[in-house]
């Protein structure tokens, strides 16, 4: 209950400070992200059809149409309880939202710092899960169902038979190469280049959002966790 109100706090808060800088016309022309149309932009059905591919860079995965004008970077890391809150208790379902219409693109960098910090290897192995389901195009419905399931941040329970339980929620992931990515760390070059990506990109813990560049600070920063007023926070940084 405590969690919850502070975050309701914090969301009104940072719809109060919106008010004002959409008042003064700052932001993209005083218009939230969902206000209009964008020209081009692909339009998904469900979160299985939503274009997902490996950034140029190697570390950055990019979930939606190559077409949205606005794009949202956003750094995770998968023992982050907070990242959880995030995800299921409101502003992940935004985000999938505008998503979904084809208005915003979200690049994910995956961190792995807690199980330095926590011991254990959970984010490592599920930022390598992760990459492996990108391999089958089922980044983003895996994505959700861990999260979903996120086990205790100190139990380090993102172990592979727990990693491999999960994904046969998403169906068509499972399979002898996935599998084999899974339990090989396959993908153990991305997850350290991933880390120090994140390292290098001036945030400075998790769950951080950028909009276009432009990282969302703390007046905003409680917004992001509510579905009515992450669009807002979203339109207020993006670019016109």
């Amino acid at each position: 209950m405590g969690k919850q109100h502070g975050r309701r706090a914090a969301a009104a808060v940072a719809a109060a400070v919106l008010a004002g800088v959409l008042a003064t016309g700052c932001g993209k022309g005083g218009t939230p992200a969902g206000g209009g149309e964008p020209e081009a932009a692909a339009a998904y059905t469900s979160v299985s059809e939503i274009d997902e591919r490996l950034a140029p860079d190697g570390t950055t995965v990019r979930v939606g149409s190559p077409h949205a004008k606005t794009v949202v970077d956003l750094y995770e890391d998968l023992r982050c309880p907070v990242c959880a809150e995030f995800e299921t208790e409101g502003g992940g379902e935004g985000l999938r939202e505008l998503v979904l219409a084809g208005e915003v693109r979200a690049d994910y960098t995956l961190a792995s710092f807690l199980d330095d910090r926590l011991g254990g290897e959970g984010s490592k192995k599920a930022a390598n899960a992760l990459r492996a389901a990108l391999d089958a195009g089922k980044f983003a419905e895996y994505h959700e169902v861990l999260f979903a399931h996120q086990p205790e941040e100190e139990v380090d329970g993102y172990t592979d038979a727990f990693l491999l339980d999960m994904a046969s929620k998403v169906p068509g992931l499972r399979g002898a190469e996935f599998d084999a990515a899974v339990k090989g760390m396959k993908h153990r070059d991305f997850v350290t280049s991933s880390e120090k990506a994140f390292d290098t990109s001036g945030v400075s813990g998790t769950p951080t959002m950028k909009v276009d560049g432009r990282t969302v600070d703390a007046a905003l920063a409680g917004g992001i966790f509510d579905k009515e007023t992450l669009p807002l926070v979203i339109g207020a940084l993006a670019r016109s």
